[in-house]
């Protein structure tokens, strides 16, 4: 027989502990992660105890109870193997499940060898998203020159063109929202609101003819920095949005999780030759969301969706 867990609601201080054991399985987390998923959504992390002991965790995070997301799972190594992980990721379904309304959809990104596991519990599979790592953002920007002038061009210029990069801080929060929107499930404005404006971090708007044409979000990891979210109209403005991002990495690697489901995300890594070290099966428990897939160059977050 396996143990009795106890589940609960994490404290805010084992959720930086549960950040800790992500860094220590590989999964590079942003510097600030913890303080924004805890911002967010409080009552999205699960522990697992076990006769008192911290054994595992994660996030079940509603978005306005029209989306969730399963993301953060995490036995720590000494307690696998046991079903005890079995028990705590059915928890979290059932405590996911009834934070949201009967027609909602919930989605996870879980690796390769778990997805049959997933798929018995109902989770449908749509589409891998592949994360891929450029060794110096710098050069990868250097090797681009062409685009990065076009993006930052003189002002008269971008003017003449329509076109202009912005700090999404400077762009009304109600379009940046209504933006995100069309390539997420559902509202997240407190998610966005901090994630745009976190410390090390870079985000900005592209604008064509002061319309908002696409946006990104770069924040700082344990290991130099991921881009996340890249939405964007096309490829075009993708590219004007990566450029100059990459180029304020400097000589730290930089990280993107691509979709494969947009083959245009699939063609800007490539064409930066950057190189796939990691994966995840983008599954969903319900309708598939109806989003503008074709202009998602780079999911937020594996374990924020």
């Amino acid at each position: 027989m396996t143990p009795e867990l106890n589940i609960r609601q994490m404290t805010e201080v084992e959720v930086n502990e549960l950040v800790h054991w992500a860094e220590l399985e590989g999964w590079n987390p942003g510097l600030q992660d913890a303080e924004l998923f805890w911002a967010t959504d409080p009552d999205a992390f699960i522990a697992a105890e076990l006769k008192g002991e911290l054994i595992g965790g994660g996030a079940i995070t509603a978005y306005a109870s029209e989306f969730g997301f399963m993301g953060f799972f995490i036995v720590r190594p000494e307690f696998r193997g046991r079903g005890l992980g079995n028990q705590i990721w059915h928890a979290r379904r059932e405590r996911l499940l009834a934070r949201l309304r009967p027609d909602a959809t919930i989605g996870l990104d879980g690796v390769f060898n778990m997805q049959d596991y997933y798929a018995r519990g109902g989770f449908v599979f749509s589409h891998r998203n592949i994360r891929f790592r450029g060794e110096s953002g710098a050069e990868l920007a250097r090797q681009h020159a062409s685009e990065l002038s076009t993006a930052t061009a003189s002002q008269e210029q971008a003017d003449a063109q329509g076109v202009r990069l912005i700090a999404l801080t400077e762009l009304p929060f109600e379009r940046l929202l209504a933006y995100d929107r069309t390539c997420f499930p559902a509202p997240r404005p407190g998610f966005l609101g901090g994630w745009i404006s976190q410390q090390d971090g870079l985000a900005l708007g592209l604008l064509r003819n002061g319309e908002l044409s696409g946006y990104a979000v770069m924040r700082r990891c344990v290991e130099g920095y991921k881009i996340g979210p890249l939405f964007a109209d096309d490829a075009a403005a993708a590219q004007a949005l990566f450029t100059p991002l990459a180029a304020q990495a400097g000589a730290a690697p930089i990280f993107i999780d691509a979709p494969e489901n947009n083959p245009a995300a699939l063609d800007l890594v490539q064409r930066h030759g950057m190189v796939e070290v990691f994966g995840c099966a983008r599954m969903y428990l319900g309708p598939f969301p109806e989003i503008a897939h074709q202009q998602v160059f780079g999911v937020t977050s594996f374990e924020f969706g």
